[in-house]
């Protein structure tokens, strides 16, 4: 008994304490283009990839569908934005993300002509961002670095959770350098470039989808560009915003504690069916 025991606890134990052996698998997609006209089909790919429907502000635990944040709300006048802040929680019970920044916080605001616009930090970029869904951006002041984590809709940020994959559109990404890197519920990660497309005011998005055998994504960090914004751009300055956040429903990750209760439950029930084997005389 003490042999069996002792292979399903070292079974047991591989699971509860498995480490990733590399990067985690993800599908892929990419694109980029000179109006929002361009990147829309690979947008739109990518939400059927998640699946329906767009569960909006709908308390979970919910089995399917996804969730989508375009920052264009918050009554009017619409171009008005918010003072930057971390973290940004504005979205954490309604859609089940929160978004933190090492720099001064984050923002949701029009390219020009709003009390917080983004052309009042630099004039310039009132002629190089645009939306791609009217009228409001989503940026870091202080910092290009924006985090994301995950919690079930109508939790309030308490009960963290995975997504199958996650998206992000992002407006005027010319050099290289913006990316997305996940961190997945296995302890792996992957950092994924954006595609880039010269010109002002045009879009790339980049959303990837994990393979289900791989976990749940718990965090994400988004690097917009070069630098903060603030300076103008230039040949090898790239400043980069975004708009519309793509990812799918949140689920509830299990938790070490959750784990080892089953383990020792897998352990209890070893021990039974072990004890009640049939044993044979001679």
């Amino acid at each position: 008994m003490r042999s069996v025991l002792k292979a399903v606890a070292v079974g047991l134990a591989a699971v509860v304490l498995a480490v990733p052996t590399g990067a985690p698998a993800f599908t892929v997609f990419s694109d980029s283009g000179a109006n929002a006209a361009a990147i829309t089909d690979t947008v739109d790919a990518f939400r059927a990839a998640l699946g329906n429907p767009n569960n909006a502000n709908n308390a979970g635990p919910l089995a399917t569908g996804r969730r989508e944040i375009n920052w264009d709300g918050g009554g009017p006048p619409v171009i008005d934005g918010t003072a930057p802040v971390t973290p940004f929680t504005v979205f954490q019970n309604t859609r089940g993300a929160t978004f933190t920044t090492p720099g001064t916080g984050l923002t949701q605001a029009a390219a020009t002509g709003g009390l917080l616009s983004l052309d009042l930090i630099n004039p310039q970029y009132a002629a190089l961002f645009a939306p791609f869904s009217p009228n409001r951006l989503f940026a870091p002041i202080g910092s290009n670095i924006t985090d994301g984590f995950f919690s079930i809709p109508g939790t309030g940020g308490t009960v963290p959770a995975g997504v199958r994959g996650f998206g992000v559109v992002f407006s005027d990404v010319d050099l290289a350098g913006t990316s997305l890197a996940f961190t997945t519920t296995t302890g792996a990660t992957s950092q994924l470039p954006v595609a880039t497309f010269l010109g002002n005011q045009t879009f790339s998005f980049l959303g990837a989808f994990l393979d289900p055998a791989e976990g749940l994504i718990t965090s994400v960090r988004i690097i917009t560009g070069t630098t903060a914004l603030g300076p103008s751009e230039s040949s090898t300055v790239d400043l980069v915003v975004m708009d519309d956040f793509l990812y799918g429903e949140p689920q509830q990750v299990p938790q070490p504690a959750t784990l080892l209760l089953l383990a020792l439950g897998l352990l209890a029930v070893s021990a039974v069916a072990w004890t009640a084997r049939p044993r044979s005389c001679g």
